[in-house]
């Protein structure tokens, strides 16, 4: 955004906008680490913490998922408010023109049907756009397809083929694709900053950056996830279970890389956590490939209790910068993973990787720890593991 300023906007008017994304980032660092040391206090000293967010549920949807949403989840045909067919049968014909139909800042759930088809188109649920639902015919039946991309000059945020960021957002039964293929390099199938959004068996099919989790609160459930360079990542606290995670042959001079978290800040509650997944390649690859490089200071991964293929190398991980040694302050994890690439024998010996983290440790990056799950995901109706 700030390059686009560039050549609109005067000297001043530059400045004073750095200066108010500088404070802006200040502020909501010094916020975080005040509550972070309060809730370390209360721990200390044993004060209970009377938070519905840190609840259990044991119906395999983290708990912020409503009773009315978990229905629409398991519902093989929920009643839309709104279909769309490419062919004239249903309201609309495009899912763009469904989007000026959702209503604003909706406190109801708003559900979408989008026919079989390939609908080439980018579509953009603005963060006025709560609380919708979106499903298909299923993820290889209906597609929402683009091919906007870095080389041909759009900035990666905005390569996305559909984007969501109003808060609530659920995806069912979707596939999501970009089409500009390696040589374009960063070419996004979907970007999103949805709080307490869900993906119930989506596919989401690329090259680089396939999968932007860019903030807030995700979960991923029985979903199909395709790319090459860093095809997971973004600065959410985002969990991953029972998704097929399908690195693919890059460019010549290229290797793969499955995730690259952006964590900047150390009180911020971000991460990637893949659990009981499955990592194999999609047809034929022979590209070094790792599962993932610290993308800032504070990067946060945890693979666990995942399948993975003998496609991986055998030090798993690799440096954002070629031979240099990432921050001591990134924290890169595995545990109880099983299958051919699972050992953690040859792994890097980064001061910030842990090789096998203890059952405590690895509780943290759950559905119930890290996203506050058993709050919200049962009203989705999506299944889900609250725990290990």
């Amino acid at each position: 955004a700030l390059q686009e300023l560039n050549s609109t906007a005067s000297i001043p008017v530059l400045e004073d906008v750095r200066d108010l994304i500088k404070n802006s980032t200040e502020f909501s660092s010094n916020s975080l680490a005040i509550v972070t040391k309060i809730l370390g206090i209360l721990t200390e000293f044993n004060v209970p913490i009377h938070r519905k967010l840190l609840g259990t549920f044991d119906s395999g949807f983290p708990a912020w998922v409503s009773n009315v949403d978990r229905r629409l989840l398991q519902e093989a045909n929920p009643k839309p408010h709104l279909t769309v067919a490419k062919d004239g049968s249903g309201d609309v014909k495009t899912i763009k023109e469904a989007v000026l139909k959702v209503p604003k800042k909706s406190a109801s759930r708003f559900v979408i049907y989008v026919k079989a088809g390939e609908y080439v188109e980018n579509v953009i649920f603005d963060k006025s756009k709560w609380n919708v639902m979106i499903y298909g015919d299923g993820k290889t039946q209906t597609i929402v397809s683009g091919s906007l991309n870095f080389v041909d000059g759009t900035p990666t945020f905005s390569t996305a083929t559909f984007a969501a960021v109003g808060k609530g957002f659920i995806a069912k039964d979707m596939g999501f694709r970009n089409t500009a293929g390696a040589s374009k390099h960063q070419a996004v199938a979907f970007r999103s900053g949805s709080d307490l959004s869900v993906f119930y068996r989506c596919s989401f099919d690329a090259f680089q950056d396939t999968l932007y989790a860019h903030s807030n609160r995700q979960f991923y459930r029985d979903c199909d996830i395709t790319g090459t360079i860093d095809f997971i990542f973004g600065n959410a606290a985002v969990v991953f279970q029972s998704c097929n995670i399908k690195p693919r042959q890059p460019l010549s001079n290229q290797f793969v890389t499955i995730t690259a978290q952006g964590k900047k800040d150390v009180n911020q509650a971000t991460g990637i956590s893949i659990q009981k997944c499955t990592m194999t390649p999609l047809d034929n690859l022979t590209a070094p490939t790792y599962l993932g490089r610290p993308w800032k200071d504070y990067s946060t991964t945890v693979i666990m209790q995942t399948n993975i293929g003998s496609f991986l190398r055998p030090s798993g991980w690799i440096e954002w910068v070629s031979n240099v040694d990432p921050p001591t302050t990134i924290f890169y994890a595995e545990y109880q993973n099983t299958g051919p690439g699972s050992s953690v024998d040859n792994r890097v010996k980064w001061a910030g990787y842990k090789p096998s983290i203890t059952a405590d440790q690895a509780s943290k990056f759950t559905v119930q720890s890290f996203i506050q799950g058993s709050d919200w995901l049962p009203a989705t109706n999506v299944v889900f593991d609250s725990s290990l």
